[in-house]
């Protein structure tokens, strides 16, 4: 691998890309603590925790980001983020309450969607075990 000052980061997010180009540092927070990444730093993948990352781009400017969990893989000057979900922030105290606004809304959604999808799960079952019942003449 040649010595470089640049990285290409990607932060991808299920339905769409959230940030990609060059950056000259990353810090991030995995499962076993947080760390920092310089271009030339040596392959490795590993599972993100629910954290901020932060980019430091080419004219030194960083842009943080509110992260859910997630993988991040290392390859070359190559480097892929994968998380569930994600918002970009201007400020820490942003970043804080947009993340609380956006996860919270999630979370709400997915709990109604869970709590939809055992009701039909019973409805189901209820009408298998209808099925099953030997009828009476």
């Amino acid at each position: 691998m040649s010595q470089s000052t640049m990285m290409q980061v990607t932060l991808r997010l299920p339905a769409m890309t959230l940030h990609q180009g060059p950056a000259s540092r990353l810090f991030a927070v995995a499962e076993n603590g947080a760390f920092g990444m310089l271009p030339n730093h040596i392959d490795f993948v590993t599972a993100l925790v629910p954290s901020v990352l932060i980019l430091t781009l080419a004219d030194g400017e960083e842009q943080i980001f509110g992260i859910d969990e997630g993988i991040l893989v290392k390859k070359g000057h190559q480097v892929e983020i994968a998380i569930r979900r994600g918002v970009q922030g201007t400020d820490l105290a942003s970043l804080k309450e947009t993340v609380q606004r956006n996860f919270i809304a999630v979370d709400e959604d997915e709990r109604v969607a869970r709590s939809a999808l055992a009701r039909l799960e019973a409805g189901m079952v209820r009408r298998f075990a209808d099925l099953q019942r030997p009828k009476t003449p």
